[in-house]
């Protein structure tokens, strides 16, 4: 099917009446398939066993992790930047293409919002493991206390609280924002206790023109807020790595990099997670191969930057004559890591390729699969950089080999678990789809039509 660029109708059926719409998006409020028990059957499986590894952790210590002299950055870590990345593409998805006023991301947007909450909030669990004793965390907080124990406002690590944390709440409220129309719509489709608490959410929405312009406003100021977040969150991350003098990390490209990157695995966690959406609820009419196709062409461009990144890491190590900086790069190409680094290569820079072809863009099997593929390479990424450049440092008598054991694996299907599970539930209680915004796309209903509606 062929979509008419910048038209309404490429992004939804101009022919569907506003109570379709509220009764279509409704629909998995009130209805589960089988598909969702199975999904949340194995989420509930893959908690588990993480909860289990967690305990083990939690009563022997950190110990029990696969660390090894001097690699104590290992897979948490790996993990928490993955996911911190995962959460970018949600804030520019509805904020900065808000901003330009991009009718496409109307049907996506919801979805990618809730996403970057999740991401977050998944991501935020891997500090705390990480510190050992979470139990002793309230030694942190930076409270008058005759123990005299302050923040080091200096550290990178405490610039990362501050950035994370407020990404996270000004996406929080940007979200919630953007929810309340549609929670108006839940309230007055239900009854009871249920009723009772949309309405209590919706804060006496009756989509008043008053209303229609605070709301406006609001979102406007909010869209325009977290913006530049986008960009600097993630630049903070990487100078976690960037401030270290460890061969691999210490380099001025790290902040743009990152961010590049973390748009590119946001934008493929959206096609991952709306294309089961978009077939099991048949919303054909509402998130279709069109919204699918420019999430592509996102992926592409910053798949390029990332691929440009690369390289030029790889020049600039051997341009620098550093022989510990070159060294690094040799050893990820060909050393103990070589396989980390050939996924990574393959599955960012290779295989998203396939999408310069548009049969190749607008196939749901294509698209699901490719954006899988960048996901597992995002990941192996975030693990290239730090594992390696850890275990093969400056003193070559401290060189090891680190991988990651049973109990480290089972975090991270718990962290997959933890995301899912609350996407899963957010699919139940909430509109993936923005109902007011797919309705500003629609033709006005005339008196005409519902008269003939009416005979």
């Amino acid at each position: 099917m062929e979509y008419p660029d910048n038209n309404a109708e490429a992004m939804v059926d101009t022919e569907l009446s506003y109570r379709q719409v509220t009764t279509d998006v409704l629909e998995p409020l009130f209805k589960f398939g089988k598909a969702y028990w199975a999904g949340l059957g194995l989420v509930l499986v893959g908690l588990a066993y993480g909860g289990f590894c967690i305990i083990q952790q939690l009563v022997w210590g950190l110990g029990v992790a696969g660390y090894s002299q001097p690699v104590f950055w290992g897979l948490y870590i790996t993990t928490f930047v993955f996911w911190v990345g995962i959460g970018h593409a949600g804030t520019l998805i509805s904020a900065v293409l808000f901003l330009f006023r991009s009718k496409w991301r109307t049907g996506v947007y919801r979805a990618a919002e809730a996403m970057t909450i999740f991401a977050v909030m998944t991501a935020a669990l891997f500090p705390a493991l990480h510190v050992g004793r979470m139990w002793n965390a309230y030694w942190l907080f930076p409270y008058p206390n005759q123990r005299q124990l302050w923040q080091n406002f200096k550290s990178p690590l405490m610039w990362d609280v501050f950035a994370v944390s407020t990404y996270f709440t000004v996406s929080t409220i940007f979200f919630y924002i953007g929810l309340i129309p549609d929670f108006a719509a839940i309230r007055d489709r239900t009854r009871g206790a249920i009723s009772q608490v949309y309405a209590s959410l919706a804060i006496g929405w009756r989509g008043t023109d008053r209303q229609w312009r605070h709301y406006m406003a609001a979102y406007g100021f909010f869209a325009a807020f977290a913006t530049p977040l986008v960009l600097s969150v993630h630049s903070v991350v990487s100078w976690d790595f960037a401030m270290a003098q460890t061969a691999g990390w210490h380099s001025t490209l790290f902040p743009p990099y990152f961010v590049a990157g973390a748009i590119f695995s946001g934008c493929a966690m959206v096609i991952t997670l709306l294309m089961p959406l978009s077939v099991i609820f048949k919303w054909d009419a509402y998130i279709n191969e069109w919204h699918f196709e420019h999430l592509a062409k996102m992926c592409l461009l910053t798949g390029g930057i990332l691929t440009y990144a690369y390289l030029m890491e790889h020049f600039i190590a051997w341009y620098s004559d550093n022989p510990y900086e070159w060294g690094i790069f040799v050893y990820r190409a060909v050393g103990d890591y070589w396989w980390v680094f050939w996924i990574m290569v393959i599955c960012n820079c290779v295989i998203p390729l396939v999408w310069w072809w548009k049969k190749a863009r607008t196939n749901y099997w294509c698209l699901w699969i490719v954006s899988i593929f960048i996901n597992i390479g995002m990941w192996f990424e975030r693990f290239n950089i730090i594992a390696s450049s850890l275990a093969h440092q400056f003193d070559p008598a401290a060189w090891t080999y680190y991988l990651p054991n049973y109990i480290e694996i089972g975090v991270l299907i718990f962290s997959f678990a933890w995301f899912f599970l609350w996407f899963l539930l957010f699919v139940k209680v909430m509109p993936s789809v923005a109902i007011a915004e797919v309705k500003e796309l629609l033709p006005p209903p005339m008196r005409s039509d519902a008269k003939e509606a009416a005979k």
